[in-house]
């Protein structure tokens, strides 16, 4: 029998007594690598339980205590850095430089967390009527909910838990159950750090369990990242039963280049923006935009695609790794099917891809595509694989409407030499990530993630002050001191300060 994963529920991890296990594999070899439980109805409501009662000794922790847990916490994922992206490689199929590259930017919002202090400074003025002063303190919801996907399980249930705990809540985390062993490593050496009991739960499972957590009263917020009908889903049902939603959902992400960028540049950032983790970024580049004489460019990025391949995490050569699971690559491969079928021409088919030693995982390589048009099915949908769409405009005006036209906002950029079109480019685009000369503009936690349009659902967005914002309310009050010697003046029958 594999191993099974356990719960964590209330400080301690729990061997669940469900019936349900979902099998967890490589996706390189389709090895089962161990078991997660589905929890049950009655794990899932231990768990929440033990958040809510932590929550009322936790929220009364001196904030300097919580960001020194906070600072323990993002030492150990230091140390372990290299142990939780071995984990993470064998269970997402990535390279060990990628998956080392999933945790560092998850450790940078640990850091930041231990950095809540500032971050939940309240306001005061003094006088805003005589002798009465106005205070405003920021406070913790409750106990808060993360459901996070696959493609970065280091990363993403980082961004959420240490912010939200760090700022005084209690914390339920069910991640993918696709790649649920990374996760768990991050529990216990939170609990190593020294998080006390019942402050962060870790529970799995699938639809089942994200209900209970998007309707239980005792969750105050929910946190998602993941696929768009899934995020409607978790933004519907949670906000229907009056709860704080951040949902964080599709992408289709373009780069646009103009004809005096750096080609050398360009080459090398669209092969790695779209072909990186073959393709499962919610960020990665999907579709170049090649501005007018730049579409001569299209042949050599043809030339270094075809250099590339995927492989096992631990091969030096590879550039990435399989997708996910058999259903992702044949998801992949259909799109890449509908791309031909639809009159786009295919320079590079990573249909047939075979890896030397590991004939049964899931791999794609590099395809490209040219002569795409906005009414492909490969343009319109996110492929989440390692597919590039190069388009051709005329004009910087008529890649603007280009991207201003796609129903998603996640992430954008654009290459060029002119710091005009740049600046142009910038604050027209509808798009909430803007990268100038950078393709994947992901933002470093001391500012937050910040998609648009029908990449998210919600209005604080995730880390930086965006997150605290979500993570806590604003109480304001206003107080007067009476001295003695001041003579009543009388009540006042109007709500005018005086």
């Amino acid at each position: 029998m594999s191993r099974r994963l356990p719960l964590l529920i209330n400080g301690e991890f729990v061997a669940s007594t469900t019936d349900q296990w979902i099998p967890v594999t490589n996706p390189a070899t389709q090895e089962i690598l161990c078991e997660a439980p589905a929890a049950t109805a009655d794990e899932m409501e231990q768990a929440i339980a033990a958040g809510k009662a932590a929550f009322e000794s936790w929220k009364e922790v001196p904030v300097s205590e919580r960001a020194r847990l906070m600072l323990r916490y993002q030492a150990l994922l230091k140390e372990h850095q290299e142990e939780i992206a071995e984990i993470l490689s064998q269970e997402t199929g990535k390279t060990f430089e990628d998956a080392k590259g999933d945790v560092w930017r998850g450790i940078e919002v640990a850091e930041q967390a231990a950095n809540i202090a500032s971050l939940m400074m309240g306001e005061t003025v003094e006088n805003v009527a005589r002798s009465i002063d106005t205070h405003s303190w920021t406070q913790p919801l409750g106990v808060c909910a993360g459901i996070t996907p696959f493609n970065f399980p280091a990363m993403i249930p980082l961004w959420m838990f240490p912010l939200a705990i760090a700022a005084g809540n209690t914390f339920v985390l069910k991640p993918s159950e696709q790649d649920p062993m990374t996760p768990n490593r991050l529990v216990e050496l939170f609990l190593e750090a020294g998080a006390p009991p019942g402050v962060l739960q870790l529970v799995h499972g699938g639809k089942e369990q994200v209900d209970t957590l998007l309707t239980h009263p005792d969750i105050k917020a929910v946190s998602f990242v993941g696929s768009v009908p899934v995020g409607q889903h978790v933004y519907r049902t949670a906000t229907d039963h009056m709860k704080r939603a951040q949902c964080f959902a599709g992408a289709k992400n373009h780069m646009v280049i103009m004809p005096d960028a750096n080609k050398d540049q360009v080459i090398n950032s669209l092969v790695g923006a779209s072909c990186g983790a073959a393709g499962q970024r919610c960020m990665a580049i999907s579709v170049a935009v090649f501005v007018g004489d730049s579409k001569a460019w299209i042949d050599e990025l043809k030339d270094e695609f075809a250099k590339i391949r995927p492989g096992a995490w631990n091969d030096p050569q590879a550039a990435y790794g399989p997708q996910i699971s058999p259903q992702a690559k044949q998801r992949v491969l259909t799109l890449i099917k509908q791309g031909k079928e639809e009159g786009a021409t295919c320079l590079l088919d990573g249909s047939d891809c075979t890896v030397d030693g590991l004939p049964d995982g899931n791999w794609v390589g590099p395809t490209l595509f040219s002569d795409v048009t906005p009414e492909m099915s490969i343009y319109k949908e996110e492929i989440f694989g390692p597919v590039l769409c190069c388009v051709t405009v005329d004009s910087l005006e008529d890649a603007l409407r280009l991207v201003n036209n796609s129903p998603y906002g996640n992430g954008t950029s654009i290459f060029t030499a002119s710091g005009a079109a740049a600046r142009k480019y910038q604050h027209e685009v509808e798009v909430g990530q803007v990268g100038i000369n950078v393709p994947i503009p992901v933002p470093l936690p001391f500012f937050s993630f910040t998609g648009w349009k029908g990449s998210f659902y919600g209005d604080q967005h995730a880390y930086g002050k965006q997150a605290v914002r979500f993570y806590t309310e604003t109480k304001t009050v206003t107080s007067r001191w009476f001295e003695d010697d001041i003579p009543a003046s009388g009540p006042n029958m109007s709500i005018h300060l005086k």
